[in-house]
Order: structure tokens, then C-alpha cells, then sequence
């Protein structure tokens, strides 16, 4: 059986970037891009008027800006997936794009190949990152600049369970450090491995760590700690 049609809406203020974005996207057998918006108040109500799967979304743009009209259009949506295409990949874009709930997050230099495969996974529910974002995620924990694995920090105290449920006190002991774990980048099954659970015991504190901090996506919830390590910093 034929996989269904992804519906793209493309949300970018220059018009060649955005006529570039479309031919690409019509070349691929599974996505049909549904409409074009020039700015972040068009793309909140073409989202609307149009119900895509996904809004490839800049985030420099007039009107309203892409953090924001992300916000608007999943707060109006709970099926359409936002993924941002930007040329900018500073930690206060990363964290501003992901707190608002976007479920991707890429830059400008991904070729075709991460694009559309960064389309069908955001469509299917799944979170994506461009390898340097999730970098920089993860170097806001420990320190910034060149990154290191967190365990080789003087910064890993913040992702050990103690600290994350001081930071997040609705949490049960072991959804912190589920939490700790999701930041350092590690997946159910090494999480599982990790605390000699099964996946599906992993998979139950992760949506209950969602459920308790407000987030749909692992990438939303380390913005969240990133975010709250800021505060605190």
C-alpha cells in the first residue's frame, strides 16, 4: 500500500529560498507542498487554513518570527509537526525554536537527502536535529565551546538525577535521571540498558516526565533543562 502524501507548508521570507525549498519538496513521491508563506503571520494562518503535516519554518522573518509563529500554530494544531530550516544555529535560536515546539530543527547547509528525510520524520511523529544543534544542546550543559562528553565535565552534575529533580521537583528520582539521560543524547534502548529496565519501562517515564514538564518531544524537554540551567546559572 502507497505511504500517504506528507502536506508541507514552507514558511521563509526569500523568495528564492523558498521557491529552492519547494522544488525540492515536489521532487520527492511522498510530500506535496500545499502553500507558501512569506512571513510568520501568513504561515499561522495558511497552518490554518490549510492543515499541513509539517511547516518547514525560518525563523527570521517580519511580522512575527518563526519561534513564535510556531507557537501560534501548535497551539491552534495538535497534528501539525514544525520543522525549522534556518541559517542560524545559536544556542538562543536552538532553545527558543524547541521551547515554542518545534519537533526539528535544521540548518540552511542540509543537503536534500536530510531534508527529506528530516520531513518524513517529523510527519511521523519523531524529533530531528542537525548533528551540530544537538551539539550545541548538549555543550549548553556542559559548559559550551568545544564539546566534551558530559561525563569528562565538571558540568555533569547537572544532568545527575539529584540535580535535575531539585531543578524539577514533580518528577519522580528515576524520571530525573531518565531525564539526565535524554540530555546526554541516548536512546530508550541504551537508557534501558543503562538502568537494566525494559524499553517499555523507559518508555513509560518518558511520557510521564513529558506529561509533568509540558513537552511533546525529547528535544523540547532538553530545551527545558538547558533552559532552567540557564536560570540558574
Amino acid at each position: 500500500m502507497a505511504s500517504p502524501t506528507i502536506r508541507v507548508l514552507v514558511a521563509d521570507d526569500q523568495a528564492i529560498v523558498r521557491d529552492g525549498l519547494v522544488t525540492v519538496l515536489e521532487l520527492l513521491p511522498d510530500v506535496e507542498v500545499v502553500g507558501e508563506a512569506a512571513d510568520g503571520l501568513e504561515a499561522v494562518r495558511l497552518a490554518g487554513e490549510l492543515a499541513p503535516d509539517v511547516v518547514l519554518m525560518d525563523l527570521r522573518m517580519p511580522g512575527l518570527d518563526g519561534a513564535a509563529a510556531t507557537e501560534r500554530v501548535l497551539a491552534a494544531s495538535s497534528t501539525v509537526a514544525v520543522l525549522v530550516l534556518t541559517t542560524y544555529a545559536d544556542d538562543a535560536s536552538i532553545v527558543s525554536a524547541l521551547k515554542a515546539g518545534a519537533r526539528g530543527y535544521l540548518t540552511k547547509d542540509a543537503g536534500r537527502a536530510e531534508l527529506a528525510a528530516a520531513v518524513r520524520a517529523v510527519a511521523s511523529g519523531q524529533t530531528t536535529l542537525a548533528p551540530e544543534v544537538g551539539a550545541k544542546l548538549i555543550g549548553s550543559f556542559t559548559g559550551g565551546g568545544a564539546i566534551s562528553p558530559p561525563e569528562e565535565s565538571g558540568e555533569a552534575a547537572r544532568l545527575d538525577g539529584p540535580a535535575l529533580l531539585a531543578r524539577f521537583p514533580t518528577l519522580t528520582a528515576r524520571e530525573a535521571e531518565v531525564l539526565g539521560e535524554i540530555a546526554r543524547g541516548r536512546s530508550n534502548p541504551e537508557i534501558a540498558q543503562q538502568f537494566f529496565v525494559s524499553v517499555a519501562t523507559v518508555k513509560t517515564h518518558v511520557n510521564s516526565l513529558f506529561a509533568k514538564l509540558g513537552v511533546q518531544s525529547r528535544a523540547q524537554a532538553i530545551a527545558l533543562a538547558v533552559g532552567s540551567r540557564s536560570a540558574d546559572a
